[in-house]
């Protein structure tokens, strides 16, 4: 699929305001709503909108504490990093888990109620986990920015 400024458009309005309206989002991009409707579905289609979802304001559900949780893997081979991988992904309090490079294997995002659950879960859940060595925790104390809207650049055609 060949991405053009149209696309590029459609795609940074949603990013915005996934809920926005069709011909609302026809207005921005300047074509009727038809053809913005099943670039839309194109779009959709092919991958480049994976899905929607709201944000939700994690202290008004009780989610007060965020951490970020380097882990360490006693083993490095295949099994060791898809029983990781395979048991991670289970787990709803990891937000996001990144296989990394560096001193650590794997970069976590925590969300908790506050410090004392947060205790509960390393000892409970993550210590819990076969292969893992070492945990290094870091805490966040506040959120100077938070964006959700990724910059579209020059987009590689599709190869597929």
């Amino acid at each position: 699929m060949n991405i053009d400024n149209i696309d590029k458009k459609i795609l940074e309005t949603l990013q915005e305001d996934g809920r926005i309206r069709n011909s609302d989002l026809a207005k921005i991009i300047s074509i009727s709503p038809p053809p913005t409707s099943e670039r839309v579905k194109k779009l959709e289609n092919n991958g480049y909108i994976k899905k929607y979802v709201a944000l939700v304001d994690p202290t008004k559900v009780g989610i007060t504490c965020f951490t970020y949780v380097e882990v360490t893997l006693i083993r490095h081979g295949k099994d060791a990093v898809e029983r990781f991988m395979n048991s991670i992904v289970k787990i709803e309090e990891v937000l996001e888990c990144y296989h990394i490079t560096g001193d650590a294997d794997f970069l976590l995002k925590v969300a908790t109620k506050d410090i004392p659950t947060y205790e509960q879960f390393i000892i409970h859940t993550l210590t819990a986990l076969p292969d893992v060595q070492h945990l290094k925790t870091l805490v966040v104390l506040s959120t100077l920015k938070q964006e959700t809207k990724i910059p579209i650049g020059e987009i590689p055609n599709d190869k597929s």
